[in-house]
């Protein structure tokens, strides 16, 4: 049994892939407890990849019955993730967040019914979210008090209060925090950790079988959602056949939008995908040449993703209805601060 144990807190895929880099790169030797809090990561967890793995019900949403529900939730959750921690000297916490109470008692809590002696918090990267800091407010940081006084009932919830960065990165228990290749922010530069690409590179020409270049074109209404006119979209579709033609790119993938049953933006020769996983866990495991689309939030996830040998473009952004200017900027600045190139 691994003296140090490195447990990991996970709510989306991009995390689940973030945890499994971070455990193969930087926790290697240690014994690795996975704990999802988010029903929808269930299908993607490869528990034999882990030392133990779980879903935890998160108090404030699925709270025990009877009264008092939450608090024997939180307590629950806490003896639950001890079991699979076991006896150890020293506990690496990742999650992308420690102001939740549903994080935050582990911090105290889990040490004492672990017999460790050493914590250390490290956060995980949260995609766009992890640009910028999120300051704690006076009233938060008031809220974090009034958790505190749980410990009055129940002695393993201790609530490590802290100010700065809601995320933690500030606090006096956070020794690293994981940021993605690429990804700008503003955390204290001796804390940072930056992370590989969460997929290996491959060869050039080895993204098939036959050695052809292949795409991901992701999809969304444009016309239907009011974005575009008819005409620009059928201008974009045509930039964006030209430009996958020009990098000689012959298969390509098409990813439908769920609210877009007519599927406007799909194209003859293109390949649609039907997935049973999340669309982050299908590119995990799918090495592209590019990803390309418009203005679809898929395309940070791809650059988050993959690493500098694949190519995501957005196209059309001169030709999107933006609600105003202010958007258009926004937006523009987050696809740009995560490296989409703008078409």
């Amino acid at each position: 049994m691994s003296q140090t144990v490195a447990l990991y807190f996970v709510a989306s895929p991009l995390q689940y892939l973030a945890a499994r880099r971070i455990a193969e790169r930087h926790e290697a030797g240690t014994r690795q407890v996975l704990i999802w809090y988010k029903r929808g990561v269930t299908p993607i967890v490869r528990e034999s990849e882990w030392s133990a793995a779980a879903y935890m019900p998160w108090p404030r949403w699925e709270p025990m019955p009877g009264r008092f529900g939450r608090l024997k939730r939180l307590r629950a959750n806490i003896h639950d993730v001890a079991q699979l921690v076991g006896p150890c000297d020293e506990i690496h916490i990742h999650s992308a967040v420690f102001d939740t109470e549903a994080i935050n008692y582990f911090l105290r809590g889990l040490p004492r019914l672990c017999g460790a002696r050493e914590i250390h918090a490290r956060i995980l990267p949260d995609g766009i979210i992890s640009v910028r800091r999120y300051p704690l407010s006076l009233g938060k940081r008031v809220i974090q008090y009034f958790r505190k006084l749980r410990r009055l009932v129940a002695p393993e919830l201790d609530y490590w209060c802290f100010s700065g960065d809601r995320i933690g990165s500030d606090a006096p228990f956070c020794d690293r925090i994981y940021v993605l290749p690429g990804l700008p922010h503003e955390y204290p530069p001796e804390k940072v950790v930056v992370l590989p690409p969460l997929i290996d590179s491959v060869p050039p020409g080895a993204n098939s079988t036959n050695g052809e270049k292949r795409a991901l074109v992701i999809g969304q209404p444009l016309v239907g959602a009011g974005l575009m006119k008819t005409g620009d979209r059928n201008a974009v579709d045509a930039e964006i056949r030209s430009w996958l033609a020009s990098e000689g790119i012959t298969q390509v993938f098409y990813k439908p939008h769920p609210k877009d049953p007519g599927q406007e933006m799909r194209q003859s020769g293109y390949f649609p995908l039907n997935l049973n996983e999340p669309l982050e866990i299908w590119m995990a495991h799918t090495p592209l040449d590019a990803v390309v689309g418009v203005r679809s939030s898929a395309l940070l996830f791809a650059r988050q993703i993959y690493g500098p040998q694949t190519r995501v473009r957005a196209f059309g952004w001169d030709r999107i209805i933006f609600k105003s200017e202010a958007e258009k900027q926004n937006m523009k600045t987050a696809f740009e601060a995560c490296g989409v190139e703008l078409g």
